[in-house]
């Protein structure tokens, strides 16, 4: 099953040269023989290879309004996502780093966003006065299953967050300011993007969406964006139609209700959780391979990734400290404002530095480059790290991101590495015990995350509309 999806990854990323030849690169590397990482270590302690239940399939109810939400609120939110209008320049959408033909994300290490063109790895920087002024600090994660309750917390640090389990209870950078009437935090979640100036405001001066960027007015931002949609027929008529409210005349069109939509897009579009895996829990034996269910009993046994990867949607929604090597921008944290503190930098706890929050691996081989910084661009090297951090940040391989080439952003790229202190203090905050496995185990291993993969995720171009209400374009 391994080797038939990634022919079948293969095949439908040839219709995108430049993912196909990525995408290949590592299959390429999942052939070879892994080194044995950590192999100089005393083997930790780890529990028995039946030490971790495995988990049941997802079902309806475990999504909000059962994975059935409204069809009119969808079509409303699939019309935003791609819409450019929604940025400050109105030349990037949010489909631009979650895109359907890359895996629901962008298939670069860190997003060129806003100045910049075209997409995926055929995404340049801009040019001139239009160019990005620096990358997004942070991989675009996928957005696959977000409609599922248990996700509460957003983004990899989850300063978007449900805090309680018993009412709504959001907290977000907005505070107080965050607008009522969000039906989840995955609505909360699509608010953010537009207020970010590399992400989809732009620069001060370059627009007034951009200039209220800069002063982190979120509500001036909302509502000037809200005012654009209104100004277009269409979209006024399919608010009415998703939002009785708004037909009846009880509310006015805001930007939660467009946050309700796209995030009622992204849990229906984006939901595919009924993998060979799921087959095989389901009682289908001969669903996964003998070296997949090898790997599966590595998962949750000896390789002890089912204590941070588990539940239905292979995740425990905490937040770890793993040694990930350091590179981009930063959020401006560290001394030199170059380095990313993580859920530290939420919670300004030392003790958080350097945590993020656990990856869904559930369609992990559509998904990469991995890591919260796209650090890695081979499936098999990011297992390789997870098993021994401090190892692998050590002998960290600079060829692994997938990155822009210009000289100035280049420059900001490798700060932190460059940093022996930086790096010491990063590696000091891993307390993961060192794994041993040998190259045949780390190959079924990593056999056992292509066995994640919902096969249906391998074409989702359908997703992608004709046009766009604003009739800015669509396929660029």
């Amino acid at each position: 099953m391994t080797q038939y999806i990634k022919n079948q990854i293969l095949k439908y990323l040839s219709h995108f040269t430049v993912f196909a030849l990525a995408v290949g690169l590592i299959f390429h590397s999942c052939e070879l023989n892994a080194d044995m990482k950590g192999a100089h270590h005393k083997p930790s302690k780890s529990k028995s290879k039946s030490s971790f239940k495995l988990p049941k399939p997802p079902k309806d109810s475990d999504y909000y309004e059962k994975g059935k939400p409204s069809s009119a609120k969808v079509e409303l939110g699939r019309l935003l996502f791609f819409d450019k209008l929604l940025s400050g320049n109105q030349n990037i959408s949010c489909a631009t780093c979650h895109h359907p033909s890359a895996g629901s994300g962008d298939q670069l290490s860190l997003p060129i966003g806003e100045g910049g063109r075209s997409l995926g790895q055929e995404r340049d920087t801009g040019e001139a006065l239009g160019a990005v002024h620096e990358l997004v600090p942070r991989n675009s994660p996928d957005i696959f299953n977000r409609g599922a309750k248990e996700f509460v917390s957003m983004f990899h640090d989850g300063r978007v967050e449900n805090t309680s389990k018993k009412k709504k209870s959001i907290k977000t950078p907005a505070g107080k300011n965050l607008p009522r009437g969000l039906d989840n935090v995955l609505a909360a979640q699509a608010l953010f993007p537009v207020t970010s100036a590399t992400e989809m405001a732009g620069q001060s001066g370059e627009n007034p969406i951009a200039d209220l960027a800069a002063e982190e007015d979120f509500e001036g931002i909302w509502s000037a964006l809200s005012d654009r949609l209104k100004s277009v027929p269409e979209y006024r008529l399919l608010f009415e139609n998703a939002f009785p409210r708004i037909k009846k005349g009880k509310e006015e069109i805001t930007f939660a209700h467009a946050g309700n939509a796209i995030a009622a897009f992204e849990a229906h579009a984006f939901r595919f959780d009924n993998s060979p895996f799921d087959e095989y829990l389901r009682g289908d034996e001969n669903a996964i391979t003998e070296d997949e269910k090898a790997g599966m009993t590595l998962f949750y046994g000896k390789a002890m990734c089912a204590s941070c990867h588990s539940g239905p949607f292979m995740t425990d929604h905490q937040f770890h400290a793993m040694g990930m090597p350091q590179i981009g921008p930063g959020k401006g944290h560290g001394p030199g404002g170059r380095e990313d503190f993580g859920r530290g930098g939420v919670t300004g706890r030392n003790r958080d530095r350097y945590k993020f929050r656990t990856p869904s691996l559930r369609n992990v081989a559509l998904t990469g480059p991995w890591g919260h910084n796209g650090a890695f661009s081979d499936l098999k090297e990011v297992v390789i790290h997870q098993l021994d951090p401090i190892e692998t940040l050590a002998y960290y391989d600079r060829n692994q991101p997938i990155l822009p080439n210009r000289p100035d952003l280049n420059n900001m790229n490798w700060k932190v590495m460059d940093d022996a202190l930086a790096v010491n203090q990063l590696a000091g905050a891993c307390r993961v015990e060192p794994v041993v496995l040998d190259s045949l185990e780390i190959d079924q291993l990593v056999d056992f995350l292509y066995s994640l993969t919902d096969l249906r995720a391998l074409d989702m171009m359908y997703i992608i509309p004709e046009s766009v209400p604003s009739g800015l374009p669509v396929d660029d």
